[in-house]
């Protein structure tokens, strides 16, 4: 295959700073921490590391709520450290994307101090200010993701502005250009430090309704569900304008040769791959989260793939995501026996995969006391917070399992003595170990990497099969998502086992017929 392009063959690992090292002794992860442990991302396999907000915050949002876009918390370092992690990466070819959080800064940021001070204020229309309602109150019926109204009044001057977010995480107005402009010089500080990519956060916020019409209400609502669900972001987010905002903020990466520009976008399909932009000049990856939201049942995720092959415009590249730092992990969703498909359907599938930190020891649900309870959403809307996923990686059977010296700033999981890195490292049954050999097959297989993919139909309703390919290289996927042995067909010819989720039948002859046990996923190579 020619496509030599290194986000379109590598695998992005996410990293969230506060969980993944502690190197100063405080329980909180550092830039020096993800350093320390680059060595365990190139042994694992990865190409990239996708790095959450490390910038000067509050942390009323962890990070989300950026003060200075073009510095480093104390918190995790200095810009000394995040430069000498980029010098280490690069060094060990593993490529640094860095989170980028444009759709709102802090309150703390010194735009919007300046913004509030008066309504003459040169920066006033940085952020998004509204008069009253004529009756008083809110200017119209947006909703905060994290729960109440998406506005809260200024005393001061009168008004009120928007946030999407925390009432601490005022929305920037992108229709200003010099919005823009300071975001570009901000985007242009971390590239000329060698930064080889962008998470974009929200990306489909970031463009508002000019008139500020109310948002529609939700047909779907459920009660119990988050209060954003209460209306359809017709008005807040998603707006047609954003495409040109996007293909602003990537003519600058394009100006620094091979990076990514990835967005952060919860839509559905059809409206998830608008966001390659016209003739392509939007996000290079609009990432796919809908393995995340799409029933675990064979039939489901087959007509997702379907769906999603199908929508993609001509020359768009797909990514798939299993998890992140907003959602529930895939083994606390799936349970442990399904997680080990689940992980070969992601390195196995057409498309650039996002592995989420723990998740390649199997971390599952971690539950959190209430009095350790750190999401802000979690205090607004409890029973919906993130902390569960957040919680620290898991090393060894050391104290505080590796991640520090002193108490995590979130609990570990109850089983971390068992479930580390070190217990997992050379245990050949074990979750690390088939994501290694998962993503080991995808470097030396072009046919995983960047290969042609082709549904199979078998007819078993609980199994998943497909093909990738490339040139003379055909590899058979085939992963059961049922409780019972299913004996599959195989066409002629000499097929043998590459790789399954149970240990011990790699390099298995196969037949006429493959048994596929319960839970189990195979990897088949025909012989050319």
């Amino acid at each position: 295959m020619t496509d030599t392009v290194w986000w379109k063959r590598g695998t992005v690992y996410q990293v969230y700073p506060r969980s993944f090292q502690d190197t100063n002794g405080d329980g909180v992860g550092d830039l020096p921490g993800i350093t320390a442990r680059l060595d365990y991302l190139a042994w694992l396999g990865v190409d990239a590391v996708w790095i959450s907000p490390v910038y000067p915050s509050p942390m009323a949002d962890f990070g989300y709520d950026v003060a200075d876009y073009c510095g480093i918390d104390p918190l995790f370092g200095t810009l000394a450290d995040f430069d000498a992690l980029v010098a280490e990466a690069h060094r060990r070819r593993l490529k640094v994307i860095l989170d980028f959080v444009p759709n709102h800064s802090s309150i703390a940021h010194p735009w919007f101090a300046e913004s509030r001070s008066s309504r003459a204020s040169p920066k006033r229309d940085w952020y998004i200010w509204r008069d009253p309602a004529p009756g008083g109150g809110p200017p119209n019926n947006w909703l905060s993701n994290f729960g109440g109204p998406a506005w809260t009044l200024d005393e001061t001057t009168g008004q009120y502005y928007y946030h999407a977010f925390l009432a601490e995480q005022p929305d920037l107005n992108w229709r200003n250009p010099a919005v823009r402009a300071a975001m570009h010089d901000a985007l242009r500080f971390w590239l000329e430090r060698g930064v080889d990519g962008f998470r974009v956060d929200v990306i489909w916020h970031l463009m508002k309704d000019a008139g500020f019409r109310d948002n529609p209400a939700n047909p779907d609502y459920a009660p119990g569900s988050p209060e954003i669900n209460r209306f359809a972001q017709v008005y807040s987010a998603d707006r047609p304008e954003i495409f040109d905002v996007i293909a602003g903020m990537r003519a600058v990466l394009r100006q620094y040769g091979e990076r990514v520009l990835i967005g952060e976008i919860y839509l559905p399909v059809e409206r998830l791959v608008a966001y390659y932009g016209p003739d392509l000049t939007g996000a290079d990856l609009p990432f796919n989260f809908q393995l995340i939201q799409t029933p675990w049942r064979a039939d489901a995720v087959a007509d997702l793939v379907a769906q999603y092959e199908a929508a993609l415009p001509e020359g768009g590249w797909p990514n798939w995501v299993l998890g992140n730092h907003d959602q529930p992990r895939i083994a606390a969703r799936v349970g442990p026996a399904q997680a080990r498909i689940a992980a070969m359907l992601l390195l196995t599938l057409r498309g650039t995969p996002t592995l989420y930190y723990g998740d390649e020891i199997g971390l599952g649900h971690v539950p959190i006391p209430p009095d350790r309870a750190r999401d802000p959403w979690e205090h607004n809307e409890p029973g919906h917070g993130r902390d569960p996923e957040r919680t620290p990686m898991q090393w060894d059977d050391n104290p505080q399992a590796g991640f520090s010296t002193a108490e995590p700033w979130l609990p570990l999981a109850a089983d971390w003595a068992a479930c580390n890195v070190e217990s997992q490292r050379s245990d050949p049954g074990s979750m690390l170990t088939l994501y290694r050999r998962l993503l080991a097959l995808r470097r030396d297989h072009a046919a995983l990497a960047v290969g042609g993919y082709r549904e199979v139909p078998l007819g078993v309703a609980e199994v998943f099969a497909y093909e990738r390919f490339a040139d003379e290289t055909v590899l058979r996927v085939l992963l059961n998502f049922g409780a019972a042995t299913q004996d599959l067909p195989l066409p002629e010819g000499a097929w043998t086992v590459l790789l399954s989720t149970r240990p011990g039948r790699a390099g298995e002859p196969a037949g006429l017929t493959l048994a596929l046990e319960p839970a189990e996923g195979v990897i088949l190579r025909r012989a050319e």
